[in-house]
């Protein structure tokens, strides 16, 4: 896949320039310098060779099939540019060249014809506006970056070129090897779903990293990232994850939802590693690469100093893994072996004074420990200590069977250690919490990896019921389907709503309560209010007929008052719903990832604390689950403190049929069951209070 790209036979650089400093000169002197064993080309109708290769005036005398072309002239040439590449027999087609639609309207344009031209012709397009493309395995620089990377097993995806560079100087400065490089640029054609679905095939590429600012294809890109994350570790960075398009959102899931929580949620379906910070994205990927995964979450530490070796316990059990308690024969061996001062327990302090052969005997304890599932080891500089030895001991200790993290905390004194470390391809890290970090993103994906597989359930429901209520609105001109009809279209997907019915009058209102029975609730109905408490459009506990015909003359008056302008359908009379825990329940729609599900306590939990999770639909019963347990509030639903357990089973039941709502009818844009009212075990929860609102249609 991606054949001619990533392994051409032939590259010809149009552009190609004898002036150093220029674009077509650095691209075309990086290939020569790369040692790239395939033909090239260099073409500019000015020069007879450049760089002792001979120079062509244009493409029509190369003499045979051309595989890549990588253009580097300006942004008018571009299109001949490509044209004469396409003649010439190319496959693939790197613009470097910026002045695209990054500039522009008419960048825009000309970025378009060219990406229409060569889909044209099966011709595959990278860029524009990108730094080039680096495959090490096969010695090729096609690229204008300072730096040819050793040779490793990261393959890097990104969206800047800037970063690109920062990640080249990062690796040679960490003696990291790379795979391949690769900056998309401005996605004209080639994205990052290509290049994921080439690289989780790739067999040179054992991690890929990847720093990206837009998805544009959310539903592929999920697809191509699990196929990927189901083979090798996908490790991206996303930024630009700011409140999605500024829109008001008209309910508390829209609210709450942004581009950052959207990503988030894809990230987690697809068993992305999400990297929150650049650091991480470097101190995650140099893990997955040098080390192999934990078969659990045990940890054990290994420290010549208390202090550091607290800190890395506390990091341990804040993560959510574990400070393994070593076993008995561990125990005594190092007991026998270790100065009588020295903790045998975890952490493993083998004092300050430690030599390289006194760490190497406590590492080779903990991997032969069955308890033990990876290990991090601390070194601080002490008078005595000899950094580079240690590192040497360490890296002759490890054996590929568990994950071991190295922490040289310091400077200059523990330099050369680093070094060595480098060297022997241990992963180091400045601080153990930036080593725990990285090793909890291990453990992640490992369980991401036993995951059970995706099965989701259908409800039997009535979906003709749903379609004749949105037809109906989406005909009145309507996008907010009131609180009437957004329980019919829940009662049609199996959700239990108390008794009720719209009321224009007070005497309808009253006749209403007294036929359904007291207490109960009075709410105004009105398209134009979204937020009726916000009004006084809202009484509860009503329990007489005179308590029913003062709240709706009081109401009517408020809402007049407030709102004069605004149309009423009347006021909405319902049954009092049993008391219960209430909690929130909804979906939102995302532009790029689709239906977004949104659980929450409700009250101050949603209003205040903002303590919800969200999840991708369509959810399995377990990943429903799962949204229940990730929330800081689970323990009140479980019971703590007194309160009484709530069935957690009826809550991801109404997750899974939002989910399939959602799914089924993509013209519902937003959705709120607030609250969603839930018992004991036994108890059938009650949908207190809804909202639905709908996309706006697009005219053919």
């Amino acid at each position: 896949m991606l054949e001619t790209l990533l392994y051409p036979k032939s590259v010809a650089v149009i552009g190609a320039s004898k002036s150093p400093g220029k674009v077509g000169y650095e691209t075309f002197n990086n290939l020569v310098k790369g040692g790239y064993a395939g033909r090239l080309i260099p073409v500019n109708p000015t020069a007879d060779e450049i760089l002792g290769v001979k120079c062509y005036p244009d493409l029509t005398g190369i003499g045979e099939p051309l595989d890549l072309s990588v253009i580097a002239v300006p942004t008018a040439s571009v299109k001949a540019a490509v044209e004469s590449s396409i003649k010439a027999g190319a496959k693939s087609i790197i613009v470097i060249t910026a002045g695209f639609k990054e500039v522009g309207p008419d960048g825009a344009a000309l970025e378009k014809e060219i990406a229409r031209i060569c889909a044209a012709q099966n011709v595959r397009l990278m860029g524009p506006n990108c730094l080039g493309l680096i495959n090490t395995h096969h010695r090729l620089n096609a690229s204008f970056a300072r730096k040819m990377p050793p040779v490793g097993g990261i393959s890097v995806i990104s969206q800047s070129g800037a970063l690109c560079t920062a990640i080249l100087d990062w690796a040679a400065a960490r003696r990291i090897g790379l795979a391949k490089l690769i900056s998309i640029g401005n996605k004209a054609d080639l994205d990052e779903s290509d290049f994921l679905k080439a690289l989780s095939k790739d067999k040179e590429t054992r991690v890929i990293m990847g720093y990206l600012e837009n998805i544009l294809t959310g539903d592929e890109f999920i697809k191509v990232a699990e196929e990927a994350a189901s083979v090798k570790p996908v490790v991206l960075m996303k930024v630009g994850v700011t409140k999605a398009g500024g829109k008001a959102a008209s309910s508390h899931t829209g609210s709450l939802a942004g581009a950052d929580i959207a990503y988030g949620a894809a990230f987690k379906r697809a068993g992305v590693i999400r990297a929150e910070t650049f650091e991480a994205l470097f101190d995650y990927c140099t893990a997955f690469a040098m080390q192999p995964l934990p078969k659990g979450d045990r940890v054990a530490i290994i420290t010549n100093a208390g202090g550091p070796g607290i800190m890395a316990a506390d990091a341990v059990e804040k993560s959510g893994m574990k400070v393994t308690t070593l076993g008995v024969e561990t125990a005594e061996h190092l007991s026998c072996k270790l100065p009588s001062a020295a903790s045998i327990a975890n952490p493993i302090d083998v004092l300050g004074d430690a030599d390289p052969e006194r760490y190497a005997l406590a590492l080779n304890a903990a991997l032969d420990d069955d308890t033990v599932d990876a290990i991090i080891v601390i070194l601080t500089p002490q008078a005595m200590t000899k950094a580079a030895e240690t590192a040497r001991a360490l890296a002759g200790c490890v054996r590929g069977n568990k994950p071991v993290l190295v922490t040289f905390m310091g400077g200059e004194d523990v330099m050369p250690g680093r070094e060595e470390l480098a060297t022997a391809g241990l992963p180091d890290y400045p601080s153990p919490e930036r080593a725990v970090a990285a090793l909890r993103a291990m453990y992640d994906y490992v369980l991401w990896r036993k995951r059970p597989p995706r099965i989701v359930t259908r409800f039997t429901v009535n979906r003709r019921r749903v379609e004749r209520i949105i037809t109906h609105h989406y005909r009145a001109g309507r996008l907010q389907i009131g609180e009437e009809k957004a329980k019919d279209v829940l009662a049609a997907y199996g959700f239990s709503v108390p008794a009720g019915q719209l009321a224009a009058t007070s005497d309808e209102a009253l006749e209403i309560a007294d036929r359904i029975g007291y207490p109960v609730a009075m709410k105004i109905a009105s398209p134009g209010i979204i937020h009726k408490s916000d009004f006084g459009g809202v009484r509860l506990g009503l329990s007489n007929a005179e308590a029913v015909l003062d709240a709706y003359d009081l109401m009517m008056s408020r809402i007049k008052r407030r709102a004069p302008e605004v149309e009423l359908d009347g006021v909405y009379i319902e049954k009092m719903a049993t008391r219960g825990r209430e909690v929130i329940i909804g979906m939102t729609r995302d532009p790029a990832f689709g239906p977004m599900l949104m659980f929450g306590l409700g009250g101050i939990f949603v209003e205040v604390m903002k303590d919800v999770t969200f999840y991708l639909a369509p959810i399995t019963a377990d990943e429903a689950m799962k949204m229940l347990v990730s929330t800081r509030s689970y323990a009140l639903l479980k019971g703590a403190r007194g309160q009484r357990p709530v069935d957690m089973n009826s809550i991801a039941d109404g997750l899974q049929r939002i989910s399939q709502l959602a799914t089924d009818f993509p013209q519902i844009a937003e959705l709120d069951i607030n609250p969603f009212i839930v018992g004991e075990v036994g108890v059938e929860p009650v949908v207190a209070d809804a909202r639905i609102t709908l996309v706006q249609e697009t005219k053919p």
